[in-house]
């Protein structure tokens, strides 16, 4: 018997019900100033995997994942290739927290891990469930929540709010 055919649709049409979620979600990992790159790159990729999906289920999820690895890549090409004990101590820059609105609030984002960064920003930006951010980041749902609920104890702590 042989697979079903699964229908796509048109490129164009998940480009219309999708660039504002993509776009956000770049600018929120990227910034700014990274974020438009961050978006094409995800678009560019995207539009070279679509041929090849073989399933039509949740495209936004699949496009945010895409959009959050991009992201990735342009942090991880910033950081030094050599060897940490060899590297002098480099500051990478993030989004620039002063060009959003509540400054303080993304100053805080900036300033957790990685990890906890992207975490926080796919569930609350991207607004993805646990299982999307957790496909975004390669890992488990339950460590996506302990990700998003150890970022969120840090910004309540640094931002003096109560639970």
């Amino acid at each position: 018997m042989a697979p079903e055919k699964v229908v796509l649709p048109p490129f164009q049409a998940l480009v219309d019900a999708h660039w504002r979620d993509v776009a956000r979600l770049a600018r929120a990992l990227a910034g700014p100033v990274d974020g438009d790159d961050v978006a094409q790159r995800a678009w560019e990729k995207a539009f070279a995997a679509y041929p090849g999906l073989t399933s039509a289920k949740n495209l936004r999820s699949w496009l945010l994942t895409i959009t959050a690895r991009c992201a990735t890549d342009l942090h991880r090409a910033r950081k030094p290739q050599r060897p940490l004990d060899e590297a002098p101590p480099v500051a990478v820059e993030g989004p620039d927290a002063a060009n959003w609105p509540d400054p303080d609030l993304w100053q805080a984002v900036n300033e957790l891990p990685e990890r906890q960064r992207f975490a926080i920003t796919l569930k609350y930006v991207g607004d993805l469930d646990h299982h999307g951010v957790a496909a975004a980041l390669d890992t488990t749902p339950a460590a996506s929540r302990r990700l998003v609920s150890d970022a969120l104890a840090v910004l309540r702590s640094k931002l003096g709010v109560n639970a």
